[in-house]
């Protein structure tokens, strides 16, 4: 499998706020590279999120802006690529309302969410969030809410599953977005 695994953090609620971004390449069922920066967002930090992720106004006083950011991954979101996050409604969100902040169009691309594909799969667990579904594949999930270790584990869940259930069973749950 060829793909890409996508986790956002936010300033606050909105969902135009990102404040880090982390993408974990997998190429050939191998993660092949990794990704991380903070971004400055335009918009202020809520305290409730600082609290779940720990990155702070003053951590990202200096780091880029989201179109600089946009110009070292526009890349990775082409109409044949496959981008997967866990709780994808929330990552391709805080995508598509930055990109539409900033008057950036949205590409077109594929996407597949892990939340669902671990539901299918794994119906017996009490819950399908990231944490719960690392521990229960032992899949190391170092800092839950630290971009690029969520990415990380969201990209061991897809490979995980494809091992187990065959990487046919995985494509009901592609998805364009654009």
């Amino acid at each position: 499998m060829n793909f890409v695994a996508m986790d956002f953090e936010t300033a606050n609620a909105k969902r135009d706020s990102a404040c880090s971004l982390a993408l974990t390449v997998v190429r050939n069922n191998q993660i092949s590279d990794e990704f991380y920066t903070l971004i400055k967002p335009e918009s202020d930090f809520f305290w409730r999120n600082v609290q779940i992720h720990g990155i702070h106004e003053e951590d990202v006083a200096e780091a880029p802006k989201f179109p600089e950011v946009w110009e070292h991954i526009a890349p990775f979101f082409q109409r044949d690529r496959l981008v997967i996050a866990h709780n994808a409604p929330f990552d391709i969100g805080v995508l598509r309302n930055t990109l539409a902040h900033y008057g950036i169009s949205t590409p077109e691309y594929l996407s597949m969410d892990t939340v669902k594909t671990s539901q299918k799969f794994y119906p017996e667990l009490p819950n399908h969030k990231l944490d719960t579904l690392c521990r229960a594949l032992d899949i190391d999930l170092q800092h839950h809410h630290n971009a690029l270790d969520d990415s990380l584990a969201c990209a061991n869940i897809l490979l995980t599953e494809a091992q187990a259930f065959g990487a046919e069973q995985l494509k009901p749950f592609v998805r364009v977005q654009g």
